[in-house]
C-alpha cells in the first residue's frame, strides 16, 4: 500500500497535477457567523449547503457556528470581543462599527458584489386571523385602539427599518414635511405596548404571547411566522410602500487572520452570491440580487414601492445621528407604557 501511494505521489508530481481532493487528510475548519435575529433558519440550510460544496471542492470539513440576536447588539458584541469570522447583518452601520475598532478596513463593502449585499428584504405587516382590525396600510397603525408590536430601534435593525419605513411613508404623504412625519411616528409608537430587543423577540411577543394586533417585521420573518403558527391563520399584509432593507455581509479581517480562516470565510460569503446561494435565499423569503432567480419567485414577491434610507434620511450615518443616537428623535417621541 505504501509503495502504491509513493508511486501515485511521484506520478502526480512528475505530471504537475494536483493531489486529488479527499485523498490527503482533510482539515477540520470552524467558522463563527454572527448574524441578526431572523436568519436562523436560512443559515441552518445555507451552512449545510456550503459545507457540502467546500467538502467537494477542497476535501476539508467546515463547521459553521451561529450567533443570533438584535443586529446592533450583535455588532457591539463583536466590537467587545466576540470573535466572529464573518458577520451577516441587516444594515450597513452594524458593519461600519467594526471599522471603528480596526477589525475591518473602511472599504469592506467594495470587496463583494452589490456593495456586499447578497439579498434584501422589506418591512411588512402580520395581522391576526381574518384581519379583524382591517389593517391595510401605515395610516391604520396610528388609529386609536390598535396595538403594534415592533422591536426596539435602539438595539434592533428590524426595529430601525420599521421606524424608518413609517417615517418615509409619512414624509412621502406630506410633501416632505418633517414635522408631520415626526407626529406620525410619535403616534405610531404611542400604540406600541412593548419593545423587544430583537425581531425574534417581537415575533414571540406577538405570536406566542398573543400581544398586539399587528407585527411589523421583515418579509422573511413574516413568512416564517405563518409557517410556525399554521393554526392561527395569521395573514401577511403588504402596505402600499415600504423600505428597502439591505443586508450586508463581510469577513472580519483581524479575526480570520488570527484563526487562519480567511480563505474559507471569504468563500463562505462569496457562495451567497452564487446561483445556489441565491436560490436558498429566495426559498427563505429573502429577495435575491440575481434577477433571473428573483423572477422565478414573482408570485411570492409582490410588486411594492420601495424607498431607500438614502432617499428618506440622507443615508445611515445621518439617520443614526438624527433618529437613534441618545437624545435623538426616537428618544424624544417614545414614551413607554
Amino acid at each position: 500500500m505504501r509503495n502504491w501511494i509513493l508511486k501515485l505521489v511521484c506520478a502526480l508530481f512528475a505530471a504537475g497535477l494536483p493531489w486529488p481532493a479527499g485523498t490527503a487528510d482533510a482539515a477540520d475548519v470552524k467558522l463563527l457567523n454572527v448574524s441578526y435575529d431572523v436568519t436562523r433558519e436560512f443559515y441552518k440550510d445555507y451552512n449545510a449547503a456550503f459545507a457540502a460544496y467546500w467538502k467537494e471542492k477542497t476535501g476539508d470539513n467546515v463547521t459553521v457556528n451561529q450567533s443570533h440576536g438584535g443586529s446592533s447588539k450583535q455588532a457591539q458584541s463583536v466590537v467587545n470581543g466576540l470573535e466572529a469570522d464573518v458577520v451577516t447583518m441587516n444594515q450597513p452601520p452594524d458593519i461600519d462599527i467594526l471599522h471603528s475598532v480596526d477589525l475591518i478596513p473602511a472599504n469592506w463593502s467594495s470587496r463583494l458584489p452589490n456593495n456586499s449585499v447578497p439579498y434584501t428584504s422589506t418591512i411588512v405587516f402580520v395581522v391576526r386571523k381574518s384581519n379583524p382590525k382591517n389593517i391595510r396600510n401605515w395610516d391604520d397603525l396610528i388609529r386609536p385602539g390598535i396595538s403594534v408590536v415592533i422591536p426596539n430601534p435602539k438595539t434592533s435593525g428590524n426595529g430601525r427599518y420599521s421606524y424608518l419605513a413609517a417615517w418615509g411613508y409619512a414624509l412621502k404623504n406630506s410633501a416632505g414635511d418633517e414635522k408631520q412625519a415626526r407626529a406620525f411616528v410619535a403616534n405610531l409608537f404611542a400604540n406600541v405596548p412593548v419593545l423587544d430587543t430583537g425581531g425574534r423577540g417581537a415575533t414571540t411577543t406577538f405570536a406566542d404571547r398573543g400581544i398586539g394586533d399587528v407585527l411589523l417585521t421583515f418579509e422573511n420573518e413574516a413568512a416564517l411566522v405563518q409557517k410556525q403558527f399554521p393554526d392561527d391563520g395569521l395573514l401577511v399584509v403588504l402596505p402600499t410602500m415600504s423600505i428597502l432593507a439591505e443586508n450586508p455581509v463581510t469577513w472580519v479581517d483581524r479575526n480570520v487572520r488570527r484563526h487562519h480562516t480567511e480563505a474559507v470565510s471569504r468563500a463562505y460569503l462569496e457562495y451567497l452570491f452564487s446561483d445556489a446561494g441565491q436560490e436558498l435565499a429566495a426559498q427563505h423569503f429573502f429577495r435575491p440580487q440575481n434577477q433571473a432567480i428573483l423572477a422565478r419567485y414573482a408570485t411570492r414577491y409582490k410588486p411594492l414601492d420601495l424607498f431607500t434610507v438614502d432617499e428618506i434620511a440622507g443615508g445611515w450615518q445621518k439617520a443614526q445621528q438624527k433618529h437613534f443616537a441618545d437624545g435623538g428623535i426616537f428618544d424624544q417621541i417614545y414614551q413607554p407604557y
